[in-house]
């Protein structure tokens, strides 16, 4: 007796096109995002790996706290710093933040 009743969309016609429409914010977002927040940190983390697996005895660098030193032993997961003297203090690796110049430390 009664028929079904169908809403209308806003601007007429089907509501296939209306969908795809409603996501692309959505979409744009995430493009947004991708290229300023996780492509970057990917960048960062490749260059931290690389230069890790690159440090060698003899190479100079800051830890994670500022400690500078030179390397003077290293291991898979631990690296020594000599820091002043004859001081010596071990690290993990992943403590090394950056790389100095050679020549930055005056004689340790």
């Amino acid at each position: 007796m009664f028929g079904t009743a169908h809403a209308q969309s806003l601007f007429g016609g089907g509501a296939g096109g209306n969908e795809f429409l409603s996501l692309l914010p959505m979409v744009g977002i995430f493009v947004v995002f991708y290229f300023l927040l996780i492509r970057p940190q990917q960048k960062r983390a490749k260059e931290q790996k690389a230069m890790m697996a690159a440090l060698q005895k003899g190479d100079e660098c800051v830890t994670a706290g500022g400690i500078v030193g030179k390397v003077v032993k290293l291991d898979d997961n631990y690296v020594t710093l000599q820091v002043g003297g004859a001081t010596e203090i071990a690290f993990q690796r992943n403590a090394v933040t950056a790389l100095l110049p050679k020549g930055s430390l005056k004689q340790i």
